[in-house]
């Protein structure tokens, strides 16, 4: 499983955070919208890195985006993550919007930063680029 992120928003800097310490199997790797692996899987989705709002996860051929994409990690990420699928009772038209409300702020609300994240040394070989 691949998570494609942006690497300046504060925001999803802070969500590959909470990732890499309860993926403990090491299941999920990462990848920057800005890096050219990021660039190859957000152009293989259909999208664009210069009016993303989303969260891409790409599981082998298959992709994610927006709330989808979330319960998928949280899923992957097993008990007592995976209740999050209780969200999913909620109609993705609800959700959806939501999530790309927050998505389009983000820089916003959260902030952005110019300088990458820097893994752990531990997990760097869990970012593709």
């Amino acid at each position: 499983m691949i998570i494609v992120f942006d690497a300046h928003c504060l925001l999803c800097n802070a969500w590959v955070q909470f990732l890499l310490p309860r993926d403990r199997v090491g299941r999920i790797r990462f990848a920057s919208m800005q890096g050219q692996t990021g660039q190859a899987l957000l152009k293989q989705a259909g999208l664009q890195v210069n009016s993303l709002q989303t969260l891409l996860v790409v599981d082998g051929d298959r992709s994610w985006q927006h709330t989808a994409a979330i319960f998928r990690v949280l899923h992957a990420l097993g008990w007592p993550w995976r209740l999050a699928w209780l969200a999913w009772l909620i109609p993705a038209p609800i959700r959806d919007p939501l999530y790309r409300l927050i998505a389009r702020n983000r820089y916003r609300w959260f902030g952005r930063t110019e300088a990458c994240l820097v893994p752990p040394t531990d997990k760097a070989a869990r970012f593709l680029d």
